[in-house]
């Protein structure tokens, strides 16, 4: 069962509404020192964060009950809504017939389909906890979560069940400590997914009704933070109806969802972007959801096409794509309404270069942190009522929160156009990392403030800008690599002394890893030799794309790593 630090729920605050003709901006006196708080153009709602999450998501269900909820991509199978909510408290019921109880955590490993959107409600419907892995991962790398968040259930394709039985002497054992249930052909000792819908009532009640606590976790996404290894994101039932509620609730929703939308739906669910602000928001706004597998941009044209795509929830890579690829001119995308970009900074060039395309869609860009529930700011020209977004600008911070800059030597707040860490303050934000208080400590301090490890600055017009990074996180087409994970696999190998993974930068990905490595005495060591030992333990977007032999890692007395250095190493290769 989920466990955390009691101390860390006091740090998650609820702030009363500002009315309405309140500034979106305040400063705040105490002992001398000011604090600017920045707070969005939009008016503060009432938010029903009492309620568990499903609930909140199917909460005007009679409103379009009939209405398509789920799209499979690749064989136009479609769900109602109705549908979709009597097969979740199918699989509720099923989880709960296999011994899952609430707290209990099940991990869905799986890419886009509607079984991963059943089984994330079904389990909430319980008050289980949903930890979501790629599917890509090594053995190694889906152990180390499976270990660290105590799954009891895994819902996966038969492709991926070879990696759940290469566990190591001291991991959890297939058939002794999880069950594994695959949504095809089900190997040895594993189960159908429709078997679990089959163990329940016709109607699907959870027997006996499933008291849910809105601080109850709901979600256990991984993230590396601001730095170091991935760790278990505890988001709660409050967390992410808060998150969507920033979103898509009120008279001028921030981003407008109708029942009338089809949302495209082919960034991972298994990433907090495409869970919260495609899936969940879509849920709540009673518009479609059109679920790929995976990106091939052939089919991606013909799917948008065909169901008349209105909203495109995309990351540069994809832009990318779009931009460029010839084929997109033998297409009818002018269904296209919204281009929302997420995941990791989307270029000025790259923005126009796609508008060209689709001259219709509005644009924009949203910011966000697996921690903070996850969104941050987002565009305001996607409100119902919108306001004009500079090209750049991540939009600004979302209603019902509060956000400061601070400056990253002194921890004093900044005000307008003045370039410093961005902390986030609300409900949304995580209830902390999962049984590490000393990190939940080091992210969320004593007053409630996210400290996101971004450099930004809010200018005149409230509007956020991401310049930088404090975090040495490498975003590597919108996925996290933590450079410390890397670095430690490094270091195992006999034949290096020691390592220092930083980013480069990439014009198809955004940044890939590249690797200094200092060779132990007496060693030969190759760049091919070195790229392929870490090849074999991790998923592809963490492999290293170049190694530099050196010979030492400039470090701080301290002993950390001078990754600033480094950079300015590497920029003299190039």
């Amino acid at each position: 069962m989920i466990s955390i630090s009691p101390t860390v729920e006091s740090q998650n605050t609820d702030f009363p509404s500002p009315k309405v003709s309140s500034p979106s901006s305040s400063t705040i006196s105490s002992n001398s020192e000011t604090t600017h708080v920045f707070r969005s153009k939009l008016p503060d709602i009432p938010i029903p964060n009492h309620l568990p999450l499903h609930t909140y998501c199917f909460e005007n269900l009679s409103d379009f009950a009939d209405r398509p909820c789920l799209i499979v991509g690749s064989t136009g199978k479609t769900y109602s809504f109705a549908e979709t909510h009597l097969l979740s408290r199918k699989i509720g019921a099923g989880f709960s017939k296999l011994g899952v109880k609430r707290g209990d955590v099940v991990m869905i490993l799986l890419q886009n389909c509607a079984e991963f959107a059943l089984s994330f409600i079904g389990g909430s419907m319980i008050g289980a906890v949903t930890t979501t892995a790629n599917p890509f991962y090594t053995a190694a790398e889906i152990f180390k979560q499976l270990t660290a968040s105590k799954a009891k259930l895994i819902i996966t394709e038969s492709q991926y069940v070879k990696k759940l039985r290469e566990a190591g002497e001291n991991y959890p054992k297939l058939g002794e400590d999880f069950k594994v249930i695959t949504i095809d052909n089900p190997p040895e000792n594993c189960l159908h997914f429709s078997a679990i819908s089959e163990t329940a009532d016709n109607d699907g009640e959870v027997s006996p009704e499933v008291e849910i606590d809105p601080n109850d976790a709901v979600a256990l996404p991984f993230s590396s933070g601001t730095t170091g290894l991935p760790k278990g994101v505890v988001l709660t039932h409050k967390s992410l109806i808060t998150s969507i509620a920033q979103q898509v609730d009120g008279e001028n929703p921030n981003l407008y969802l109708t029942k009338d939308d089809v949302v495209l739906c082919v960034l991972p669910l298994f990433h907090i972007f495409s869970l919260n602000s495609v899936l969940l928001c879509s849920l709540r706004a009673g518009a479609a959801v059109l679920l790929m597998q995976k990106f091939e941009i052939g089919a991606l044209l013909e799917l948008i096409q065909r169901h008349k795509v209105t909203v495109a929830a995309v990351v540069p890579p994809l832009v990318l794509a779009l931009a460029k690829n010839p084929m997109v001119a033998e297409f009818d995308l002018s269904s296209i309404k919204k281009v929302l970009s997420g995941a990791a900074p989307l270029g000025k060039e790259l923005e126009e270069a796609l508008r060209s395309r689709v001259p219709q869609a509005i644009f924009g860009q949203g910011y966000g942190m697996t921690e903070a529930g996850p969104v941050l700011s987002m565009c305001s020209g996607f409100a119902k009522q919108p306001f004009r977004t500079k090209s750049g600008s991540c939009g600004t911070v979302v209603r019902n929160a509060e956000l400061k800059v601070i400056d990253p030597e002194t921890g004093c707040s900044l005000g307008y156009n003045q370039p410093g860490e961005i902390c986030i303050r609300g409900s949304q934000i995580m209830k902390g990392y999962l049984n590490d208080p000393e990190a939940t400590a080091t992210t969320i301090d004593v007053e409630g403030w996210l400290h996101t490890g971004d450099i930004g600055y809010v200018d005149d017009d409230d509007e956020v800008f991401i310049v930088d990074r404090v975090k040495e996180l490498i975003k590597f087409k919108g996925f996290q690599v933590p450079p410390a994970e890397l670095e430690a696999l490094l270091v195992s190998h006999p034949s290096i002394a020691d390592a220092a993974v930083i980013p480069q930068k990439d014009d198809v990905a955004g940044e890939v890893p590249v690797a200094f490595v200092v060779r132990s005495s007496g060693f030969d060591l190759t760049e091919e030799a070195v790229k392929e030992f870490i090849a074999k333990q991790v998923v592809f977007y963490k492999r290293l794309h170049k190694v530099y032999f050196v010979q030492s890692i400039p470090k701080s007395p301290a002993g950390k790593i001078l990754r600033k250095d480094l950079r300015a190493k590497l920029a003299t290769t190039h």
